[in-house]
C-alpha cells in the first residue's frame, strides 16, 4: 500500500549555536517576528503559521551539521526572491545559488549564519 498523506513534512528544527544571532537573521529575512520559548525543555523560537494546520518549525541550541553535509530546509519568506535574495546577504547569510525556476515558483539556496543549508521560496501566484 503507498503511502500519500497530505504533508510528508509536518515540522522543521534548525539548530543554531547562537539565539539572538539566528533569531536576527530570520526575522529579517522572513519577518517572522520569532521570540525565545522557555515553555518547553530547551528554549526555543518557533516560526507561526497564520493558518490552523499550517506546518512550522523552530530554532533551538543545536549542532549545525557541517556546510554541505545537512539536509536543506526550505522557507517562504515575503517579497520577491530578489528582494529576499538582499535580506539573506545584509543579515549576515550567503546565498549560493541563482534563483532557480521550478513549475511552482522559484527558489535560492543561501547559508545561514550557523552554516545550515536554507531554500527560499517564492511561489507563482
Amino acid at each position: 500500500m503507498t503511502y500519500r498523506p497530505k504533508n510528508f513534512t509536518v515540522w522543521a528544527e534548525i539548530p543554531v549555536t547562537d539565539m539572538d544571532r539566528s533569531m536576527a537573521f530570520y526575522n529579517a529575512v522572513t519577518h517572522a517576528d520569532l521570540q525565545i520559548d522557555g515553555t518547553e525543555p530547551n528554549p526555543m523560537a518557533m516560526f507561526k503559521t497564520g493558518e490552523k494546520g499550517g506546518i512550522a518549525g523552530h530554532l533551538y541550541p543545536g549542532i549545525p551539521a557541517k556546510q554541505g553535509e545537512g539536509p536543506t530546509i526550505h522557507l517562504t519568506a515575503p517579497g520577491t526572491l530578489e528582494e529576499i535574495i538582499a535580506r539573506i546577504w545584509d543579515a549576515g547569510g550567503k546565498v549560493v545559488s541563482p534563483p532557480i525556476e521550478i513549475p511552482a515558483g522559484r527558489f535560492a539556496y543561501a547559508i545561514d549564519p550557523d552554516g545550515n543549508s536554507i531554500g527560499f521560496f517564492e511561489g507563482k501566484d
